[in-house]
């Protein structure tokens, strides 16, 4: 596993830049080319409660540089169950990790899913790259569409396996911009679709977060039945407002995080 916790976030951004092209266009619009000077708040990652992979096999690699597990969260429609993390210097961006109960889904989700995850190798899960490695199975454009029309979740991770689903600008330490409305209408003036799931802005100052993200990428996949373009990846920004103590409220609103799944739906 990484020893170093920015080789780790280098590599995740690396990747998820390689199937988020407008990634790069979100920078210069927020007034910066380079990756350092957008402060990243939280990347998130996908999985499924299975024994091989389960959320703890993708937290590990998180805990030996550094992290440590600060809350959970249960999103009951989508049959999610999820973990944050902080690392112990608080510049370090927070890492949001979600897995899908398979228990709760139907026979044939569980059926696709298990026939993938057997294709897995396990020892993969502890190589350096595990927490950027995409896929390790072979999946179906047809199976795709069935788990989709149960869930988004189950067939993005298909499609796509293990990777950051999103990066996520703080807009507290951006130079030009103060409010999340600033931002998100320069992104529509850039031509970018915003993600209007629960609104624009999920959250508010009352539950000391503000959320709103683009609609992820359109980007193609070799499936085993052919090559198709699908949603890949999407951009978050997050206000953070102050707790009582004056520090900066670090956690994760359940409700908009529940809106900012849907970022990967198809438009």
């Amino acid at each position: 596993m990484h020893n170093n916790v920015d080789t780790l976030f280098a590599n995740l951004w690396d990747n998820y830049l390689s199937v988020t092209p407008s990634a790069v266009k979100v920078h210069e619009l927020l007034g910066s080319t380079q990756q350092d000077d957008v402060i990243n708040d939280h990347i998130a990652l996908r999985t499924f409660n299975h024994s091989k992979i389960g959320l703890e096999k993708l937290a590990a690699h998180f805990l030996a540089v550094g992290y440590k597990e600060c809350g959970e969260y249960h999103f009951e429609a989508k049959k999610l169950y999820a973990k944050h993390f902080e690392h112990s210097d608080p510049t370090k961006p927070k890492v949001f990790i979600s897995e899908l109960l398979l228990e709760k889904c139907s026979e044939q989700l569980q059926s696709i899913i298990n026939r993938m995850i057997d294709q897995i190798d396990p020892s993969v899960v502890e190589n350096d790259n595990f927490l950027y490695s995409g896929t390790h199975w072979q999946v179906s454009h047809e199976e795709y569409k069935t788990l989709l029309t149960e869930s988004e979740y189950a067939a993005w991770m298909a499609a796509w396996g293990f990777r950051a689903n999103h990066f996520t600008v703080s807009i507290n330490y951006l130079n030009k911009f103060e409010t999340i409305e600033s931002v998100n209408q320069a992104l529509k003036d850039g031509g970018f679709a915003l993600n209007t799931s629960g609104g624009e802005i999920k959250g508010s100052p009352e539950v000391l977060l503000e959320q709103s993200s683009t609609l992820a990428d359109e980007f193609s996949v070799k499936f085993s039945d052919g090559e198709f373009a699908i949603p890949s990846c999407f951009y978050e920004f997050a206000l953070r407002y102050p707790k009582a103590d004056g520090e900066l409220y670090t956690g994760f609103v359940a409700a908009s995080a529940d809106k900012i799944f849907e970022s990967t739906n198809a438009r």
